[in-house]
């Protein structure tokens, strides 16, 4: 089961967040998410657990819990959805005379 966790402080390490995660079951990635260019936490990672009611009762327990001094949000993550490359380049779609 794959866990959306948003609100982390720029300080919280991914064994951090395994340390939490693995007390509800096995814990089998985490990933922060950097910034691309300044490489620095956006404050939100995923956390993949193996079974689906360990990830749900993690959840539960997580959700609203404070981690390193920030109430964190704990959620099941969602499929990313397509980008529309034209909603980017809306200038590019008028008509050209």
């Amino acid at each position: 089961m794959n866990i959306y966790v948003s609100n982390l402080s720029y300080n919280t390490s991914e064994s951090e967040l395994n340390q939490a995660f693995s007390a509800y079951g096995e814990v089998t990635s985490t990933k922060i998410i950097s910034d691309r260019e300044t490489g620095r936490p956006r404050g939100f990672a995923f956390v993949e657990m193996a079974q689906k009611e360990e990830g749900i009762r993690a959840i539960s327990n997580l959700n609203e819990s404070e981690l390193n001094g920030f109430t964190i949000s704990v959620a099941e993550a969602r499929p990313r959805e397509d980008r529309n490359t034209n909603s980017r380049n809306s200038f590019n779609s008028y008509k050209r005379y």
